[in-house]
């Protein structure tokens, strides 16, 4: 007899009460009747389960797309379970291999210990500080002799690790495969057995690293293995690609209130729903009525966008921002008009050529644009305007006076002080 049948009626409607929760929106739980058991276990006997999630410290701006596996971590939390949270300082060294087709170059242990720090300012916008426990995983992976080293890649055949499909195209492509990577996915896994995890969470593409962890606990006999609950990745604004920083089709959370609602509203609308399941703390009644609403029109996708946005910065930057933001959304956007407030940049004379300058140039300056060729490109987008004029070469040099305004796309200006 399972121990969820073992329990009273009271209990049983417990479990299948966080269960619920849970498991809305995850893309798989594997293996799905562990986790009944495992949470049966935690309410018979009132022990919170240890639920993990690793965080390589390589990219520590965390974007809306971080968010998904955060805030199921969040619903553990409030569910009264354990959040394990590793820094991966000794993974990091490393650098996760997944879906890479060439080596990742190695970060230093001060790059590693800086991103490390960011990353435990941002994750407390969304996890319980108190409820959360933070482990480095140095701390049992760097005291570790070699003989134990050994006995660890002893666990793990290099067949089961070229299962792996990025390994298995690399190997097939003659590209090289280091020894080292091998070791990411087991230091992950080996993480789960110093921590005796009941859970761990990722996104897909980590499915394999995550089931390392269930592989190892098995091998060191570690009864009941973990369970892995996997998150959907989330599209970026494109509709298309995960969302990346690197691509640039990302929300951060640490980005300005106005950056923010501009971009939330560039939400493909196929996508908004998505969004509000998977990164804000929507119940399920609450998304269900969105839907309806917005299947037989009497809820418009522009209000529904307008509220995810005012959400996300409601959550990051608080509620106060969020009215702002909206109100400078609505002038700027809607109305057309200029903002109310633009920050102003000092310009020095000597930098400028008989009061001349390219408007490349201009816009770099400015901070406006980070490149050259980034400016060139939003001048040919046709993306820049001075004094609401529109600029279409970008080597044209222009007279620059005091108080001119330069804009770059819909949320970038400056206004120009002359000294």
């Amino acid at each position: 007899m399972s121990r969820f049948d073992q329990l009273t009626e009271q209990q049983k409607t417990e479990v299948e009460r966080q269960l619920q929760i849970v498991s809305r929106g995850a893309a798989d739980i594997i293996p799905v009747a562990a986790l009944k058991e495992k949470m049966a276990d935690s309410v018979a006997e009132g022990r919170p389960l240890r639920v993990k999630l690793g965080l390589d410290p390589s990219a520590p701006d965390i974007h809306i797309g971080h968010t998904v596996v955060l805030h199921k971590m969040r619903q553990f939390q409030d569910l009264g379970h354990e959040v394990q949270l590793i820094i991966g300082d000794f993974t990091g060294r490393i650098g996760d291999p997944t879906g890479k087709s060439e080596t990742r170059k190695q970060l230093s242990e001060e790059d590693v210990a800086r991103n490390a720090q960011t990353y435990r300012e941002q994750l407390y916008k969304i996890l319980d500080p108190e409820k959360t426990k933070f482990y480095f995983n140095s701390a049992w992976l760097g005291e570790m002799k070699f003989e134990e080293v050994l006995q660890l890649a002893g666990k793990l055949t290099v067949a089961r690790m070229l299962e792996r499909d990025d390994f298995a195209k690399r190997y097939a492509g003659n590209q090289p495969i280091h020894i080292h990577e091998f070791f990411y996915p087991l230091m992950q896994g080996y993480d789960s057995v110093s921590l005796q995890s009941d859970i761990e969470l990722g996104g897909t593409d980590q499915t394999f690293n995550i089931l390392m962890g269930r592989t190892l606990q098995g091998a060191y006999e570690m009864k009941d293995g973990q369970v892995a609950i996997l998150m959907p990745l989330l599209e970026g604004l494109d509709g298309v690609q995960k969302m990346s920083k690197s691509l640039g089709n990302y929300i951060g959370i640490d980005e300005a209130p106005n950056e923010m609602f501009g971009k939330s509203m560039s939400i493909p609308d196929e996508l908004m729903l998505k969004y509000y399941e998977l990164t804000t703390p929507m119940s399920g009644e609450e998304l269900q009525d969105l839907k309806q609403g917005l299947e037989n029109g009497t809820v418009h996708p522009r209000d529904a966008k307008m509220k995810l946005a005012k959400t996300y910065i409601g959550m990051y930057h608080g509620e106060q921002a969020a009215i702002d933001a909206e109100h400078y959304f609505i002038t700027v956007f809607q109305k057309r008009a200029l903002p109310d407030e633009i920050e102003v940049i000092e310009l020095n004379e000597s930098e400028l050529e008989d009061q001349m300058i390219s408007v490349t140039k201009l816009l770099v300056t400015l901070g406006l644009q980070s490149s050259g060729s980034e400016a060139k490109r939003s001048v040919t987008q046709g993306a820049v305007k001075i004094n609401e004029q529109k600029m279409d070469d970008a080597n044209e040099r222009i007279t620059v006076q005091d108080g001119d305004i330069v804009q770059v796309g819909k949320r970038k200006f400056a206004k120009i002080s002359l000294r």
